[in-house]
């Protein structure tokens, strides 16, 4: 429905968003014409992924930047999964942390998001401390 213009003025002021089209014109933005957007595409990552049968460490898994982590555990076992981080090449594994709390540290199976990296450098890992059984696992994104 369209808006009245009211006397005295005869016009009304508006705001709307454009954008350019390939030659350079100007669109405006409308159920027609609406405003170009995209995702930009990340390189593919290549999953961590195996089974457990002893305690172990496994990595290092390169992230993509801004993407979730995605964090699946399967099978019988009993211990504890817990993702940690490092940006020295390992050296130094820090557990993940949100609010000062312990964070990615599971102790059954899963599959969920558990990090978004912004870090170039940062590397993410599995330490795996089984009590008994194996757990199957997959980091990914």
């Amino acid at each position: 429905m369209p808006t009245p213009i009211q006397n005295p003025v005869g016009y009304a002021v508006t705001r709307a968003v454009a954008y350019a089209d390939v030659d350079g014109s100007m669109i405006q933005v409308a159920a027609a014409a609406p405003l170009p957007v995209s995702i930009g595409a990340s390189a593919a990552t290549t999953p961590l992924a195996a089974t457990a049968a002893a305690s172990t460490v496994a990595g290092p898994y390169q992230p993509a930047l801004g993407r979730a982590v995605m964090l699946v555990l399967t099978g019988t076992w009993s211990g504890t999964v817990s993702v940690t981080r490092s940006v020295d090449g390992g050296t130094t594994r820090q557990p993940l942390t949100v609010n000062g709390n312990v964070w990615g540290q599971y102790f059954g199976n899963v599959c969920e998001a558990v990090w978004e990296e912004s870090e170039s450098a940062a590397r993410l890992y599995l330490e795996i401390t089984l009590a008994s059984g194996s757990v199957s696992y997959r980091l990914a994104q």
